[in-house]
């Protein structure tokens, strides 16, 4: 059965974000990450105070899903907030609305999601595949200070410090107190492996 929904989740470094940019284009699908939902957030001018008025939750999403069409979808580095950049949000009636985008997202098809853990929001739903790309942290540092132009230290620790608030996310908010392989249905090293090659497995997957 074809899947119709690919969830990537993936360590920084790992290039995952290229990976799922490419499975969208390869397939014709949408592409949503992180930064394009925490875009069309600011865009639909969503702040903290109106992410915690619950009662209008339903219009914050929709107003949401329509400025994701909006965003251009352009290369960029995902390292900031890694790097000590703060991020745009950090409430936790915030992480529970993008879940929500998520689910509407992933229901309307056809999607590449890359974002706030969303294979494990979405688990159990029909034509879903959920991908997991990752790397040693010794090259995803290394990719980091190159991209980045940074140090190996400081992007070591980006390393160590991303990997550790990924971890406390999914614990946080799926009760997943040790991710396993088997929480996805295909892992991709990308040590060895480019973006391009990595993709064409995910997409031969998506069709199977």
């Amino acid at each position: 059965m074809a899947a119709t929904v690919i969830t990537i989740a993936r360590t920084i470094g790992s290039q995952g974000e290229d990976v799922g940019q490419i499975v969208a284009r390869e397939l014709g699908f949408r592409y949503a990450d992180d930064e394009i939902i925490n875009e069309a957030a600011a865009r639909a001018g969503v702040s903290r105070e109106a992410v915690e008025r619950v009662e209008h939750r339903q219009s914050l999403i929709t107003r949401i899903l329509e400025g994701m069409g909006q965003v251009p979808l352009e290369p960029q580095v995902y390292y900031g907030q890694a790097l000590g950049v703060t991020p745009l949000f950090e409430s936790t009636p915030y992480d529970e609305l993008i879940r929500d985008v998520i689910i509407e997202t992933a229901n309307q098809g056809n999607v590449v999601i890359v974002a706030h853990g969303a294979g494990m929001c979405l688990a159990g739903s029909h034509g879903l595949l959920r991908v997991f790309v990752t790397a040693p942290a010794s090259m995803r540092a290394e990719r980091i200070a190159r991209v980045a132009s940074v140090d190996m230290k400081r992007a070591e620790k980006a390393v160590a410090g991303s990997d550790k608030d990924r971890e406390d996310f999914l614990k946080r908010f799926y009760d997943v107190a040790h991710e396993q392989a088997t929480h996805y249905d295909l892992v991709i090293n990308t040590e060895q492996m480019t973006p391009d090659s990595a993709a064409a497995l995910v997409a031969a997957a998506a069709k199977a």
